[in-house]
């Protein structure tokens, strides 16, 4: 296979690792390998021990690699949105000597993404991605690519993207410790949100809900950006304690019981159904019913479904057009749809992958991952090599000399001025997501009407 276009996902989550190798195969992924491996290192979606997490990376990519006969050694890599903060940037270069202009090539694009990243991240945060909005050349906005083009200025629109040092270090660490390099560093609601949405579900605004293992994750997307973002630090993996407790059973019987007779919504369950179940300190088994052990799941999905909901109403986010999508491993439990269609409004659907070897909620992450790294443009492909090297370490840098050769391979000798913004382009809002703490208050923001004035005025 041609390994330029095989595209790898990593998904670690914090009850599995999954990894999927899609193949570019005419444009379209096919997916020719997934391996699963439980995890071991992680608590809450964040890596606490590097060495296991390491392991459990690498028996993953081992189970992906023998199905595809294919050699993984680079990987795009989920991270959680734990701590997520998101930032508009403004950056600015002129190209030019007033009254002058030059075609813009691939080395402007890399100049004015430099420009971009002249942010003050405090020194606990690290950027984690770049994702450009607009360009505008000499005063003409909307452009997705200006490469081609003529002019003597070029700004960027765009939203940066942090997440805390410890989190994304210990990341790096444990997949450069199980032998692989990054691709791609990419946000969990980033991936899914580009990735698995139709273009009119991005467009006019979704809530997505990934219902992993180990917490939930809730984000908007509108107008093919991620607008807000929060964590629940409950998952899967809570049913399964409440299944153990309550029915005095091991986590291993209570995750086979979960996945072979669990109902999200207990009214759709058998009260009539007896389950065997192997009770702690019992020498034969206990009888509960199918509806009983619905009622015991349904209490805590109630309570994750409550809190998200509660946080978005306490930023009075309006109803969305292209209502709920919900992925992750307990989104596949029957009766979730119905349930979370009690707390939310619009339709509500479980996004399951249609491609042979992965239809199931819980390989969405890893398969948006991929998808995600296959559909960047030549621009973003740029802007994230831009990211990658770190130039936005130097505070002080000069203006960027562009001395390498342009698209069309002719030598390109011109100088460009850094333009620093003024503070109010600089320093616009940004939305701060934690996993112990409500979303941001908006009490103080002008109340307009309809949807687009909310967006255009809560994360603008």
């Amino acid at each position: 296979m041609d390994n330029s276009k095989i595209y790898v996902g990593l998904d670690i989550g914090t009850t599995s690792v999954k990894v999927i190798i899609c193949e570019n195969v005419k444009g379209q992924l096919k997916v020719v390998g997934a391996g699963v491996e439980p995890s071991s290192g992680l608590s809450r979606g964040v890596i606490v021990d590097i060495d296991q997490t390491a392991r459990a990376i690498s028996r993953a990519v081992d189970k992906a690699a023998s199905q595809s006969d294919v050699k993984v050694s680079s990987v795009v890599v989920g991270l959680p949105a734990n701590y997520l903060q998101m930032k508009d940037v403004h950056g600015m270069i002129t190209i030019a000597e007033k009254g002058q202009s030059h075609e813009i090539i691939n080395q402007d694009v890399i100049d004015v993404a430099k420009s971009t990243l002249l942010q003050n991240v405090p020194t606990d945060r690290e950027i984690i991605g770049l994702v450009p909005r607009e360009f505008t050349v000499d005063g003409f906005d909307g452009i997705k690519d200006p490469r081609g083009m003529v002019g003597s200025r070029l700004e960027m629109q765009a939203l940066l993207y942090s997440g805390p040092t410890t989190v994304v270090h210990n990341t790096k660490k444990a997949v450069e410790q199980a032998g692989l390099k990054i691709e791609d560093l990419v946000v969990g609601p980033i991936a899914t949100g580009f990735n698995l949405l139709t273009d009119g579900e991005q467009d006019f605004g979704t809530l997505v809900i990934d219902m992993g293992g180990g917490q939930t994750t809730a984000s908007i997307i509108h107008d093919h950006q991620l607008k807000y973002t929060s964590v629940d630090p409950e998952g899967g993996y809570y049913i399964t304690k409440d299944i153990s407790t309550v029915l005095n059973t091991s986590l291993r019987d209570a995750e086979k019981l979960k996945k072979d007779h669990g109902f999200a919504d207990s009214s759709r369950a058998d009260e009539n159904m007896m389950l065997d179940v192997t009770v702690v300190g019992k020498d034969n088994p206990v009888e509960y019913s199918e509806k009983y052990l619905a009622e015991v799941i349904e209490a805590r999905v109630r309570q994750i479904f409550q809190r998200i909901s509660d946080r978005l109403d306490s930023i009075r986010a309006p109803k969305l057009p292209g209502g709920v999508v919900l992925l992750g491993g307990a989104a596949v439990m029957p009766g979730v749809a119905e349930l979370a269609s009690e707390y939310f409004s619009g339709k509500v659907k479980v996004y399951r992958p249609k491609l042979m070897g992965v239809r199931h909620p819980g390989f969405a992450t890893a398969l948006s991952l991929a998808l995600y790294e296959s559909r960047l443009s030549d621009v973003e492909q740029l802007i994230k090599q831009t990211v990658q090297q770190g130039e936005s370490g130097s505070h002080q840098r000069r203006a960027v000399a562009a001395s390498q050769k342009p698209a069309s391979g002719q030598p390109h000798h011109r100088k460009h001025r850094l333009s620093m913004p003024h503070r109010s382009e600089t320093t616009q809002k940004s939305e701060t997501v934690q996993a112990d703490s409500d979303s941001p208050k908006s009490s103080n923001r002008k109340k307009e009407g309809g949807l687009k004035s909310f967006f255009s005025n809560f994360f603008d």
